[in-house]
């Protein structure tokens, strides 16, 4: 295996009308790591032995049914550091809502990848990553929950903030419908690109 194959099982925001639910299979030769997903996001037999399902947030609406499809495997659920002989995984709080939730960064020999799908600020601790999958809910402007407890991050401000910060690529993978609609017009993000579901980055 020349990396760390990390594919999108989907790239779709909750409820999304075209997309799976945004979800990440890394798969290394010691075993696969599920991140997020639910519903049709979910490993196959491809995924050979998928040994712990992270989550980023333990009270999403894709709970239960992520739980279900995680016991089918002898798993559950968590939010928790995963180590390997050949990768390691590590939780990092991000802020979204008025609950807590996280991203995971990667560490595969000596590069890393992070796995942020929701935010409502770019997380600090994502900086000079080899590969980042980031929120795009909003577009142009970001997504403000009820209350001004939290959001989403538009996918333009992100794109800026992950160059500065020196990520080095940057897949948008929790595609919303204003982003969708962008899309649909023919825009493109000033830095970075769309995920496509089903297909493998390496690391």
């Amino acid at each position: 295996m020349a990396g760390l194959r990390l594919r999108l099982l989907g790239v779709g925001a909750m409820a999304s009308p075209r997309y799976a639910p945004a979800g990440l299979l890394a798969v290394a030769p010691s075993g696969s790591v599920m991140f997020d997903g639910g519903l049709t996001a979910v490993p196959d037999e491809s995924a050979g032995r998928v040994r712990a399902w992270l989550v980023t947030d333990l009270r999403a609406e894709l709970i239960a049914d992520i739980r279900r499809s995680a016991s089918a495997l002898g798993l559950r659920p968590e939010v928790a550091p995963y180590t390997a002989a050949d990768f390691a995984v590590e939780p990092h709080p991000v802020e979204h809502t008025n609950h807590e939730t996280w991203g995971y960064r990667l560490r595969w020999e000596g590069r890393t990848a992070v796995w942020a799908p929701e935010f409502w600020r770019f997380p600090e601790w994502a900086a000079g990553a080899d590969l980042m999958f980031a929120d795009a809910a909003g577009w142009s402007r970001p997504i403000r929950f009820r209350g001004g407890v939290g959001g989403h991050a538009a996918a333009s401000d992100t794109a800026a903030a992950a160059r500065a910060a020196g990520v080095r690529r940057l897949v948008f993978a929790h595609l919303g419908r204003p982003a969708i609609r962008a899309l649909d017009a023919g825009q493109a993000p000033a830095f970075g690109e769309i995920g496509r579901e089903g297909r493998d980055y390496l690391l």
